[in-house]
């Protein structure tokens, strides 16, 4: 990467996994990735910046900083552990899904928590099995909530959103439903500009619009069906995965390849590079230096 010769790198820096979890970054965002790395460097006194560093650096800019001052309750964080951990398993389980990245209880931006999902090569289009795989992967938050803690919160508002609208797009727009074929059921009108909402011209009857809601249902559930099975037959897994959170508060793809292959987790990884040591006499430390991100 261009940006990071202006800071000095450790070895453990990956710019191919940067890449990959950082699609749409323009030169400026760029930079400022870089830039962030450096200044928690400058903070923990290293001498180069590692991956750890180029981590929370992305995390932030993309999720928000962390909510260090938020004082969770244990219930509510065992709760976010066991939500986490359910993505994490299903996504694993599931052999269309990207691979995870990393998993965290963390509290960032107006999250929870975060499962970390990175593609493995650029993608312009997905296919039937992958939206069904993906939907499923958005159901094991609550699932694990409902298996493990026998309750149900607000956490998974967002999760029963997104699948939700992936299954409608492939029954009204992808024409990916067995049941009502290849068509387009209702066209969108217009733009959104100065608070007009699309209005959605219907070319189908009420009764073929009762058969689209059906097929959306049946999607769902036979997600959450399958999401829910995955989870309650590999619920030793989720119990370990929940642990770790609960320790470690982020565990790596290492650390989750650990547990879903049956071993302990590895323990976190230590920092690529100590502290700057004291300078010998009339020599001087070089420090990590940080400068300002523009457009170029």
């Amino acid at each position: 990467m261009v940006h990071m010769r202006k800071v000095p790198v450790a070895p453990d820096v990956r710019p191919d996994i940067l890449a990959r979890g950082t699609p749409g970054f323009s030169g400026a965002d760029l930079a400022n990735l870089v830039n962030e790395a450096a200044l928690f460097a400058a903070r923990g006194n290293k001498r180069l910046v590692d991956m750890d560093d180029f981590e929370r650096a992305k995390d932030k800019i993309m999720m928000g900083a962390e909510r260090k001052s938020m004082v969770m309750p244990e219930h509510e964080r065992r709760n976010t552990a066991y939500h986490e951990s359910g993505h994490a398993v299903v996504a694993r389980l599931l052999p269309r899904t990207d691979p995870v990245h990393k998993v965290t209880i963390i509290p960032r931006g107006r999250a929870l928590g975060v499962t970390m999902q990175l593609p493995q090569e650029d993608r312009y289009s997905m296919d039937r099995e992958q939206i069904l795989q993906n939907i499923a992967v958005l159901f094991g938050g609550r699932i694990a909530e409902e298996v493990f803690m026998k309750q149900m919160t607000t956490g998974a508002s967002n999760d029963f959103e997104r699948a939700t609208e992936m299954a409608r797009r492939m029954v009204t727009q992808w024409g990916m439903s067995d049941h009502l074929g290849p068509m387009v059921y209702g066209e969108n009108e217009g733009e959104v500009f100065l608070g007009r909402s699309i209005t959605t011209h219907k070319n189908v009857s009420e009764a073929t619009m009762q058969q689209v809601d059906a097929e959306i249902r049946r999607i769902i559930n036979d997600q959450y069906t399958l999401a829910r099975k995955l989870i309650e037959d590999n619920s030793a897994k989720v119990e370990a995965m929940a642990k770790a959170l609960m320790e470690w508060e982020t565990i790596d793809a290492d650390q989750v390849n650990d547990i879903m292959e049956g071993r302990p987790p590895r323990p976190p990884k230590p920092p690529a590079n100590t502290q700057t040591p004291p300078p010998s006499p009339g020599s001087a430390a070089a420090p990590v230096t940080v400068t300002p991100a523009r457009e170029t």
